[in-house]
């Protein structure tokens, strides 16, 4: 699924239109079943040992206007999406765009069993008095709380022991609620690559990409730039194995997430 500047420009007004890093089709590593995966551009809160710094410049991305989303998402939903999930950088910087999208996606999803899980650094009630809507029934499911380098888990779809899955709709009991404690032998990852790229979608383990680093050297991979570590001056944009790699403003369909909370 590709994300477009005629897909992203519209009449909406200005808040409405979503600022994202890049959108992806399907993701299969941030919440059950097939999904829907839009990252939002922008993070105010910088968790030390992020893994996504390119998505923390606020602005920096194209526009996902919520009819623009309308047609994605209704194209994912043919296409088997059983769920939505919005990461990042920080959803909850940009609550306006944000419940705009998640009322679209409800629209759309009526009478399916797609929910929408929502990533966000915040804690809960922070998000809650940041966009109301969206803790109020918008989103099935919230996972929140900063990411915290010193407290890693084993828990699903978490980065820190501290953060929280939290369903708030019956379906995202229903959906979330047999995960709230599940520990899987291996975190679920999903690798995506491109003629220039590789990346990964889904929430590492303490000390996986270090070792996918010396397992990738070893087998004689070029390393670029990297979005876990901020960019040297003189470093590429992008290279063999770049996480995410740089995509030019109104296009892509590739996905990164960050440890943090995604």
């Amino acid at each position: 699924m590709e994300l477009t500047s005629t897909d992203t420009t519209g009449p909406e007004p200005a808040g409405t239109a979503l600022v994202v890093n890049r959108v992806h089709f399907p993701v299969t590593a941030l919440g059950p079943g097939r999904r829907l995966g839009v990252w939002v551009q922008g993070c105010s809160i910088g968790c030390a040992g992020c893994l996504a710094h390119d998505t923390w410049a606020a602005g920096a991305g194209p526009r996902l206007t919520p009819e623009a989303f309308r047609e994605m998402w209704r194209r994912a939903l043919e296409r088997g999406a059983e769920g939505l999930t919005v990461s990042g950088g920080e959803p909850g910087d940009q609550p306006e765009a944000l419940t705009a999208l998640l009322r679209v996606a409800r629209q759309e999803a009526a009478g399916r069993p797609a929910d929408l899980l929502v990533y966000s650094g915040h804690p809960l009630a922070e998000l809650e008095r940041r966009a109301p809507e969206v803790t109020g029934g918008l989103a099935d499911a919230v996972i929140g709380e900063p990411y915290r380098a010193d407290e890693p888990t084993t828990l699903i779809w978490r980065g820190s022991a501290n953060q929280t899955l939290t369903p708030l709709t019956v379906l995202g009991r229903e959906r979330y609620g047999p995960w709230l404690d599940h520990r899987p032998g291996r975190a679920p990852m999903q690798l995506v690559a491109s003629d220039h790229d590789a990346w990964l979608i889904g929430v590492p383990r303490a000390g996986e990409l270090a070792a996918l680093e010396r397992s990738l050297r070893t087998a004689g991979f070029r390393q670029g730039q990297v979005s876990w570590r901020p960019a040297r001056p003189d470093a590429p944009s992008a290279g063999p194995y770049a996480y995410p790699p740089t995509i030019p403003s109104g296009s892509g369909e590739t996905s990164g997430d960050k440890e943090s909370d995604r």
